[in-house]
């Protein structure tokens, strides 16, 4: 895990030569092609060194950690033709997938929460640096306190906890059990605010609308998925008193998950639409966790997978709109079918995996999640059919406002898809639905 380290470390003076912008990316996916061919261990942590190591869980996320970055690249391609502070971007972007790679594989507990607030930070700089409205300076503000509140409480649960254990490491945790109220709702907190979850989840539109397309991508790829993992790490240790407790988050998800859906329908902004379908996407993502049980624990797993390659994606449609038309408004984005008729097949697969067709992921994914859900309490049927209908109509919804209707008369000129921008959609589709070939591989972990 060391060399990968190093090599994302390495990287980071290329940024200031000259010229570099798509030499950066080359070696990102470099790194990718080699972190690919680790050999992991699925029972336990394999190759370990120092604090750093690999599971099932931590391999996956690393992976679209990666694979994310590389694609943020090639989506900003606009700042390399401007010129807009392009090195420092690019120092920027390393610098997150640096953030990241230790978040993902940390074994200590406290390194863990360290690196998990400090890609706040990149990720703060990509919105209020390259973002596009004033108002990105109260989305930042908004993204700093939401997650900074609820982390420093878990700061001192992580101490309480090695107070009680003398020691941090994740693995040893499966060994302890707190029955403590308090320590409970601190550990989760932090985890269910970056998720987010419903009352907590206002910092995510906010921020997803002012940011550039690579934070957007960021924020829905990677940054939603720290808190589930963080949830799957930390709920080892409180098995006893979540049995108890679990229920109120399971609902205040699944009813918020159902609301959002609905709230999902009355947005104008594209970019807004998205953000708001990822809220709704990840309460079913936090309600499988909740329940504890092993179908749970995958769907959750598959469906963070499915959602940070789906999400992502349809950022990059939505940005493509609004490099041609410099508006996000559904009343402007009409009509595209007859402007760019390719990109239209692009909007249907993206959305048609968002609404979790098959083969996506997200299908894998929420399939295990109902299945977890139902047994866990049959009346969860009742949010699930509401979240699922919805989902496919928000999803409808989208599509059939852009691709149809009658055309802003306002466009002057436009100029059809780059063949960078379909590379950037089929790399977002293709991992999407192919790795439902490799099912078993996320399906036998634990």
């Amino acid at each position: 895990m060391m060399k990968f380290l190093f090599m994302i470390i390495f990287m980071m003076p290329l940024c200031f030569k000259k010229n570099m912008f798509w030499m950066v990316q080359m070696m990102m996916f470099l790194l990718m092609f080699l972190f690919m061919n680790l050999n992991i261990n699925i029972m336990s942590y394999s190759n370990l060194s120092y604090m750093i190591s690999c599971d099932i869980m931590s391999f996956g996320l690393i992976l679209l950690s990666i694979w994310i970055c590389i694609l943020m690249l090639m989506a900003s391609e606009n700042l390399f033709k401007i010129n807009y502070y392009v090195e420092f971007f690019m120092f920027n972007l390393i610098f997150l997938l640096l953030m990241l790679f230790l978040t993902f594989s940390m074994m200590n507990l406290f390194m863990f929460y360290f690196f998990f607030e400090g890609s706040l930070i990149p990720t703060l700089m990509l919105i209020v640096g390259w973002g596009y409205q004033p108002e990105r300076i109260q989305a930042g503000m908004y993204l700093l306190f939401y997650t900074l509140f609820a982390s420093l409480p878990l700061l001192l649960g992580i101490f309480y906890v090695y107070n009680e254990m003398n020691s941090m490491m994740i693995y040893f945790m499966k060994f302890m059990n707190f029955d403590l109220y308090l320590l409970y709702l601190i550990m989760i907190l932090a985890f269910l605010v970056k998720m987010p979850m419903y009352f907590v989840h206002l910092w995510l539109p906010k921020a997803h609308v002012e940011a550039p397309v690579s934070g957007s991508m960021i924020l829905a790829g990677i940054m939603l998925k720290l808190g589930g993992y963080g949830l799957l790490r930390v709920f080892i240790m409180m098995e006893k008193i979540s049995m108890k407790l679990n229920l109120i988050w399971l609902v205040v998800s699944l009813v918020g998950g159902f609301y959002i859906s609905l709230k999902c329908f009355s947005q104008v902004d594209i970019k807004s639409l998205i953000a708001y379908s990822s809220v709704a996407h990840m309460s079913i993502v936090i309600s499988g966790i909740m329940t504890l049980n092993y179908w749970g624990y995958l769907g959750s797993y598959i469906l963070m997978i499915g959602h940070g390659l789906c999400s992502s994606g349809m950022f990059c449609l939505a940005n493509i709109n609004y490099e041609r038309l410099h508006s996000r408004s559904l009343y402007i984005n009409k009509g595209m079918m007859n402007f760019m008729p390719s990109m239209s097949l692009w909007w249907f697969l993206l959305l048609s995996s968002n609404m979790a067709a098959p083969p996506s992921l997200n299908l894998a994914g929420e399939i295990s999640l109902i299945n977890s859900l139902v047994g866990w309490s049959w009346l969860t049927m009742i949010m699930l059919m509401m979240i699922s209908f919805f989902s496919a109509g928000y999803s409808l919804y989208l599509y059939s406002y852009t691709q149809f209707g009658k055309y802003y008369m306002g466009i002057y000129s436009f100029y059809t898809g780059l063949s960078r921008e379909y590379l950037l959609l089929i790399l977002h589709w293709l991992p999407l639905n192919l790795l439902i070939m490799k099912i078993d591989y996320v399906m036998i972990w634990l």
